[in-house]
C-alpha cells in the first residue's frame, strides 16, 4: 500500500476511535453526572437507582441518534463525498459531546447526546465507505479489520480518561470531575482539522456513475436480499455488544461495592476501587476486542464470511453464558470480560470491510449506514429494559445480562439467508 493509502486508513482509524472515546464517556461519569443534574446525594440508593435507569434511557437514545446520524450522513456521503462527511461528523460528534460538559439538567444533556449521537452515526459510514474504496482491492479485509481496532483503543481511552480525571485529578470533587471528563470530546475536532490537509475524494467515487443515490433502491428485489444479510448479522452484534457494554462500568463499580463492604473500606477507597475495576473490566474487554477483530481476517480469508459469522454468534453465546450464568469470584467475573471482548466485540471487525462489500459504489455508503444502523433501532430497547431491571441491583444486571446469550443464538439460526461475499464480486 502506498503512503497516501496508509494515510487515509489512518484517518478513518482516528475518526472511529474518537467515535467510541465520545459515544462511551457517559458510561463512565454516569455515576456522578446523574446525582448531580438531578441534586440528589451521591452514592444514595435513590441516586445509584436513577443512574441505572438513565444509564439505560441515554443508550438507548444515543442509538437511536446514532441510527438516524449513521443513515442519512451515509446518503449524503454518496452525495456530497466521503471526506467532506468524515470531517462535518467528527466536529459534530466532537461539539456535542463537550456541550455535556455544560449542561445544566439531564434535559439538556439529552439533547447533547441527541446532538453527539448523529455525527457518531455518520462517521462510519463515510470512514469505511472511504477506506473500501482507496486501498487496494485485496487488501479490504486486512485494512477493514485494521479500521476497527481503533474501537478498543477508544474504549480504553474512555476508561483511562475518567480514571485520570475523576479517579485523580479531581478525585475529591466527583460534583464537576464530570464536566471535565466531556471536555476531552473536543479532541476529535482538532484531529478533524489535520485530516482536512491532506485528504482527497477517492477515485472511484469520483468516477462513479452520475445517478444519485436513493434509499428506497435498498428494497429494490435485486438490492434486497443483499440489505436483508446486513441487517440480520448487525442486529445481531449491535444488540449485544450495546446491552453488555452499556452496564459494564456499572457493573464492575457495583461487584467494587460489594467486594469493599466485605472488607469494610471507607468510602475513598472503595471509590479507587471502584474506578480500577472499572478500569480493569475495559482493559479485559478491549483487549479481547482487540484479538477478536483482528482474528476476522484469517476467519473470513479461510472459511468465508458465513461461517466466520458461524463461529462469533456460537462463541458469544457460550462466553456470555458463562460469564454471568457461572458462579464466580468477583475478580475472575471482571477477566471473563475478555471472553466477552474477543466474541461479542471482535466480531465487529469484520463489518468494515463485509458491509462495503455487498454494495456496488454509488450504494456503498447509503447501505453500510443503513445495514449497520437500522439495527440500532431495535437495539436501543435493550438498554432500556436493563435499565430498569438493573434499578433492582447488581444482582438484577447479572441476571438479566446472562439471557443476552440468546441475541447470538438468533443469529446462528438467521445463518442460512446470510449473502457470502467476495473481494471481486465488490467493485
Amino acid at each position: 500500500m502506498t503512503g497516501y493509502q496508509w494515510a487515509v486508513v489512518f484517518a478513518a482509524w482516528l475518526g472511529w476511535g474518537f467515535d467510541i472515546i465520545d459515544a462511551l464517556l457517559f458510561n463512565y461519569v454516569a455515576e456522578n453526572c446523574i446525582p448531580t443534574l438531578l441534586h440528589l446525594p451521591l452514592k444514595s440508593p435513590e441516586a445509584l437507582a436513577q443512574t441505572r435507569h438513565y444509564t439505560g434511557l441515554l443508550t438507548s437514545v444515543l442509538l437511536l441518534g446514532w441510527a438516524a446520524g449513521g443513515i442519512f450522513f451515509g446518503w449524503l456521503a454518496d452525495k456530497i463525498g466521503r471526506t467532506r462527511t468524515l470531517l462535518l461528523t467528527i466536529v459534530l460528534y466532537s461539539i456535542g459531546t463537550a456541550l455535556c460538559a455544560l449542561a445544566p439538567n439531564v434535559e439538556f444533556l439529552i439533547f447533547c447526546r441527541i446532538l453527539s449521537s448523529l455525527g457518531i452515526g455518520g462517521e462510519w459510514a463515510a470512514g469505511a465507505a472511504m477506506v473500501a474504496e482507496v486501498v487496494p482491492q485485496k487488501r479490504r479485509v486486512e485494512a477493514g479489520a485494521l479500521l476497527y481496532t481503533s474501537a478498543p483503543f477508544g474504549l480504553i481511552c474512555a476508561a483511562v480518561i475518567n480514571k485520570v480525571v475523576a479517579g485523580w485529578w479531581l478525585a475529591a470533587r466527583p460534583d464537576i470531575s464530570w464536566r471535565v471528563v466531556f471536555l476531552f470530546g473536543l479532541l476529535p475536532a482538532l484531529a478533524a482539522a489535520v485530516m482536512r490537509l491532506f485528504l482527497k475524494e477517492p477515485e472511484a467515487f469520483q468516477e462513479q456513475e452520475s445517478r444519485k443515490p436513493s434509499l428506497s433502491e435498498l428494497f429494490s428485489p435485486q438490492m434486497w436480499p443483499l440489505t436483508r444479510s446486513g441487517v440480520m448479522m448487525a442486529v445481531t452484534a449491535l444488540l449485544s455488544w450495546w446491552t453488555l457494554s452499556a452496564f459494564m462500568p456499572l457493573l464492575a463499580g457495583g461487584l467494587a461495592t460489594q467486594h469493599a463492604l466485605t472488607l469494610g473500606l471507607p468510602p475513598e477507597a472503595t471509590a479507587k476501587l471502584q474506578a480500577d475495576w472499572k478500569l480493569t473490566a475495559t482493559a479485559f474487554f478491549s483487549i479481547g476486542g482487540f484479538v477478536g477483530t483482528m482474528l476476522t481476517v484469517p476467519l473470513a480469508n479461510g472459511l468465508g464470511r458465513r461461517a466466520m459469522f458461524a463461529c462469533y454468534f456460537g462463541a458469544s453465546a457460550l462466553a456470555i453464558a458463562a460469564t454471568f450464568g457461572l458462579p464466580l469470584p468477583p475478580q475472575v467475573r471482571l477477566c471473563m470480560q475478555g471472553l466477552i471482548g474477543l466474541t461479542v466485540f471482535g466480531v465487529f471487525g469484520s463489518f468494515t470491510y463485509y458491509l462495503p462489500e455487498l454494495f456496488p459504489t454509488r450504494l456503498r455508503a447509503t447501505g453500510s449506514g443503513f445495514c449497520y444502523n437500522i439495527g440500532r433501532v431495535v437495539t436501543a430497547f435493550g438498554p432500556i429494559l436493563v435499565g430498569q431491571v438493573a434499578m433492582g441491583g447488581i444482582d438484577n444486571i447479572q441476571r438479566v445480562l446472562f439471557w443476552v446469550c440468546l441475541v447470538p443464538v438468533c443469529g446462528v439460526l438467521v445463518l442460512p439467508w446470510v449473502i457470502e461475499t467476495k473481494p471481486a464480486e465488490s467493485p
